[in-house]
């Protein structure tokens, strides 16, 4: 008997705004030798992190399935599919639902590649998922640029902490088991989804599925003033790190005991800055929780802005501060950080506290660029709205984080407990 083709495939995607310029990646691995014998990726235009990650999935497939011209035949081959989107896994494994109109074509779609018996779904951490992430990446770094994707620019296959793909694969002779489940379950949402829907357009706010979980909600604190503050003066990583003022504890205080009397914050992490760390201080020995500290939420490096006014700026670095609100690129002075460099460090850290909490509200104590950031990306909004926002000292704004990568902003700016 002939024994069938074993693949390993690593699929990712990504967006860049949740809905946002999305692309994904994916990569056919021998599962034997760790060699690549087949990368896939494309910019696909604005969509949110799920669907560009649901098209890495099929595109994998796809690859994989060219391989072996008889690859539709049952037996004639195996694949082991591992992805860092628990979404996906959950969804085609069969043991999530998969009710929302824009996954439900992509999942059908998926399902209709190879056999449902051929295929098994394997979670793995971001961290192991190198390969196909940095395909996406350079999906969407091409789309930026108006192109499309070209394998000769891949740098994805230079990746040698990957580790080896060996073993990756279950028994040949194993059961269909979760694929199978995941496959009829896809098939069955094709068929029920209304004509009208469209699986190029994220659907968001009251559109959304009403069965996503409880989501990581995120409770932006600005940190209480500092001297600097009242100034307006640039206050970012790369300056002195100044304390509370008088007025900035007692702002904490304030904030404390409103968080108190609402009951729902469950964690606390704070910036390592100092006017973070001590305004969160104050609210973790009202509510009776631990501080972590998260490097990601510190403030922008304003370079040799820092301790200046705008005016004292505009008067000493006139090109450079017009360089700088003209684009998101641009850095201030003296090698500090552009609003982009801040995007792709924010974007992170907001990655990875929405898997550790979620389904938790956590407050974030952090400063105005990350607040303005994760705002930002939560609306869809361009760079230039983060100088249409306002963010006091001691403001409380929200966003909720749901499980098919949407967000909600709930608030914004709020200093009622101030008053």
């Amino acid at each position: 008997m002939t024994q069938p083709r074993q693949f390993v495939i690593e699929a990712d995607g990504g967006s860049r705004g949740n809905p946002g310029p999305a692309g994904y990646g994916a990569v056919v691995i021998d599962p034997v030798t760790g060699e690549t014998l087949a990368e896939a990726a494309e910019y696909i235009g604005v969509a949110t992190n799920n669907v560009a990650e649901y098209k890495g999935l099929i595109a994998g497939l796809k690859a994989a399935k060219a391989l072996v011209p008889d690859a539709s035949a049952d037996g004639a081959v195996q694949v082991r599919v591992r992805m860092d989107s628990k979404l996906v896994v959950e969804q085609m494994s069969g043991r999530w639902k998969i009710k929302h109109p824009d996954m439900k074509p992509l999942a059908a779609e998926a399902a209709r590649i190879l056999p449902a018996s051929a295929v098994t779904y394997e979670w793995i951490p971001r961290e192991k998922n190198k390969h196909a992430d940095r395909l996406a990446n350079e999906a969407m770094d091409a789309g930026r640029r108006g192109k499309q994707w070209e394998p000769s620019a891949s740098t994805a296959a230079l990746d040698t902490t990957r580790p080896s793909a060996a073993s990756a694969l279950p028994p040949v002779s194993g059961p269909p088991g979760d694929a199978a489940a995941g496959a009829a379950k896809a098939r069955a949402a094709l068929a029920s989804r209304p004509a009208a829907a469209s699986p190029s357009a994220p659907r968001v706010g009251w559109a959304a599925a009403p069965d996503l979980g409880t989501p990581a909600t995120f409770v932006l604190l600005r940190h209480g003033e500092t001297a600097l503050t009242p100034e307006k003066r640039f206050s970012g990583s790369g300056g002195s790190d100044p304390e509370l003022s008088a007025a900035g504890r007692h702002q904490a205080e304030c904030i404390a005991r409103s968080l108190a009397a609402r009951g729902t914050v469950e964690e606390i992490v704070s910036s390592p800055l100092r006017r973070c760390r001590e305004t969160a201080a104050v609210v973790a020995a009202r509510l009776g929780l631990e501080v972590r500290i998260e490097e990601g939420l510190r403030e922008t490096d304003f370079g040799a802005w820092e301790g200046l006014t705008f005016a004292e700026v505009r008067e000493r670095h006139g090109p450079d501060l017009d360089a700088w609100l003209a684009s998101a690129k641009a850095a201030p002075t003296g090698g500090g950080e552009s609003f982009a460099e801040v995007t792709r460090r924010v974007s992170a850290t907001r990655d990875r506290l929405t898997t550790r909490y979620a389904g938790r509200t956590v407050l974030l104590v952090t400063h105005v660029t990350p607040i303005k950031t994760l705002i930002r990306l939560a609306l869809g909004a361009p760079p230039e709205a983060m100088f249409r926002m306002e963010l006091s000292a001691a403001s409380v704004s929200a966003v909720a984080y749901y499980a098919d990568g949407n967000a909600s902003v709930r608030l914004l700016n709020d200093t009622s407990h101030l008053r």
